[in-house]
């Protein structure tokens, strides 16, 4: 398959025209589900990514997006979501061979909620107002909510669409432009809509699109003065970095990093219904999810029980080409993460794991594909249990107590999502409000809206997206106070 796009293949968007990089510099775009080039993006440089910044300073300056009201915004927004919904097969077709996602989850999942996002904040967009505030003074104070100016947006591979989504929609509908930094692996999307932005009506410089390496294009977007606002979702360690080049500048920022969520199943729970959301919870997306739940924790009467329909069910979860309709799970997105989750699972045997399935390469098309896998006993010191894994693959430990369950879910250091089994509905609403997470889900996993808003804790970031939070989080408020003397 090749990829073709408005003005040729894989160039920059930058000021609504497609170009080359300034050195003319390319990059390998590999399918996960084969292994071979699909194609070739521009690889840009600083010089691109500082003609990007100037472009959506220019288009933020002029006011062409900033001046329009939160209605016409919020039209065009619309049209946005219509353009996807009507393009949902090439977009589909499109991100699984980029991502090697399942083209069902695609459809279901990427397509679905891309729309809705951009539906949900062309919505939002017409409730951008003040208030009037009554003070005890001779004065009349009122508020302005306006946008920031340039938005970076920085979005990782596994999911892009969405994740590109849940930034630019309310960016957009708060008044700003923006700069996309897509991954390295997964850059086809954003080039994608990059041209039904255009489409829908977006003007040129208001949306850019810059293809390149995180040391390169990422660093040089981080750091360039122009941009007022650093959006990224990514790797904790990375996150890191770009806070802390953010706090240089004093720019606001918006992280949302890694997770490795607990999945509580207490003794009340409908073990037929669990099991359900617990293989879910590990094997959407193949696991490359940073909400996901590789973390399973269950009370010690049901352990076995549980492990024991795990053993005969994960083996069956379809695994496979991504094109086929009936598959579940496709392949890693590289090599690299694939080699990951091999050393993690060498690692649980060598610290006394018992492999309940799993634990292997799946050797299919040269693709980069992993059993889903389930490793029980292991402590919970353990490296398998405490660090992000990002692959296939379940650690199961059994807990005695609600107390102890609570502990053990907030043992790591990342709180980006948790969930739990029960039929208590007070218990529910108490271990709920105990874990730390930025999301948690009762009796089910992935359940997304955009407007419910989710982020994380500790080491798992800050800020939120989704909702009203994340479009206020794209706005800048201002008082105005004027005497009546």
């Amino acid at each position: 398959m090749t990829t073709t796009f408005e003005s040729g293949p894989g160039r920059l968007f930058i000021g609504g025209q497609w170009r080359e990089a300034a050195d003319g510099a390319r990059m390998d775009v590999i399918d996960p589900s084969t292994g071979q080039v699909v194609t070739t993006v521009a690889e840009a440089g600083a010089a691109d990514v500082d003609a990007a910044v100037r472009a959506a300073r220019d288009a933020f300056d002029n006011g062409a997006w900033s001046g329009l009201s939160g209605r016409e915004r919020g039209r065009i927004l619309h049209r946005v979501a219509e353009l996807i919904r009507e393009n949902a097969d090439e977009i589909a077709a499109l991100e699984s061979r980029d991502v090697g996602k399942p083209i069902t989850l695609c459809h279901a999942v990427d397509v679905t909620n891309a729309a809705n996002d951009y539906e949900y904040y062309a919505s939002l967009a017409w409730t951008l107002d003040g208030a009037t505030r009554d003070i005890p003074l001779n004065g009349l104070a009122y508020t302005r909510s306006g946008p920031l100016g340039v938005v970076a947006a920085i979005t990782p591979f596994n999911f892009p669409l969405i994740l590109a989504g849940s930034k630019i929609a309310p960016a957009l509908a708060a008044g700003n432009t923006v700069v996309h930094k897509p991954a390295e692996e997964t850059p086809l999307s954003a080039l994608y809509m990059a041209g039904l932005l255009k489409q829908a009506g977006v003007p040129d410089g208001v949306y850019n699109v810059v293809t390149g390496t995180g040391p390169v294009a990422g660093e040089a977007l981080l750091r360039n003065p122009g941009v007022d606002k650093i959006a990224f979702t990514g790797s904790t360690a990375v996150g890191r970095h770009a806070a802390s080049v953010a706090g240089e500048g004093l720019k606001p920022v918006t992280m949302e990093l890694g997770g490795n969520a607990a999945h509580i199943v207490f003794e009340d729970a409908d073990v037929e219904k669990a099991i359900g959301a617990i293989i879910k919870g590990f094997v959407f997306n193949t696991g490359q999810f940073c909400m996901g739940g590789p973390r399973l924790l269950v009370a010690r009467p049901l352990y076995e029980t549980v492990l024991g329909i795990l053993s005969q069910a994960v083996p069956g979860v379809p695994v496979g080409d991504p094109r086929e309709a009936e598959t579940v799970v496709g392949p890693m997105a590289g090599e690299r993460h694939l080699k990951k989750v091999e050393e993690y699972v060498e690692l649980a045997r060598k610290e006394g794991g018992r492999l309940v399935c799993g634990g292997e390469r799946l050797d299919l098309n040269g693709g980069f594909y992993y059993k889903p896998t389930v490793i029980a006993d292991l402590g919970n010191d353990s490296r398998v249990v405490q660090e992000e894994i990002f692959g296939p693959v379940l650690t199961v430990q059994p807990f005695d107590s609600e107390d102890e369950a609570v502990e053990m879910a907030n043992s790591t250091p990342y709180g980006l999502a948790s969930g739990l089994q029960t039929t208590d509905l007070a218990r529910a609403h108490r271990v709920a409000d105990r874990l730390q997470a930025g999301i948690v889900w009762v009796n089910e996993w992935a359940m997304l809206d955009p407007a419910v808003p989710f982020g994380g804790v500790k080491a798992s970031g800050f800020g939120r997206e989704y909702g009203p939070e994340a479009l206020a989080s794209y706005t800048k408020v201002k008082s105005v106070v004027i005497s009546l003397d």
